[in-house]
């Protein structure tokens, strides 16, 4: 995971955006146990009750399970419900943009699939 915050959203924010993507990259796989909250919190230097936070919140999306004592744990189907619920908010917020985008420039989809050929 990057060790560099932007400012644009909270901490425990980007923290769940970054495992997210560890769990859509195949990095984390169904079962397989997330960082603990002390050694993501002592590696990226934040307060643990920020991990905690980010981590609550895939918890509350139903990605992630608590084992007390053992930790958390990636739910089995939780790659198959993100890319599920990506593709939705992909084809939502910016596809409507991408899609306005090329056809304001014109582009055909042989240009899109073989961008080296411009007319």
């Amino acid at each position: 995971m990057d060790r560099d915050w932007n400012d644009s959203q909270p901490i425990y924010r980007q923290l769940r955006d970054r495992v997210v993507a560890l769990i859509l990259d195949g990095v984390l796989k169904d079962g397989d146990p997330l960082p603990s909250v002390r050694s993501v919190a002592a590696e990226y230097r934040v307060n643990p009750l920020t991990v905690l936070k980010g981590y609550q919140q895939l918890v509350d999306e139903d990605l992630v399970e608590t084992r007390r004592g053992r930790g958390m744990f990636l739910k089995p189907g939780a790659r198959r419900t993100l890319l599920e619920g990506e593709r939705l908010r992909f084809l939502a917020e910016q596809w409507p943009r991408v899609h306005a985008t090329i056809q304001r420039l014109g582009m055909t989809a042989r240009e899109l699939l073989e961008p080296g050929e411009v007319r």
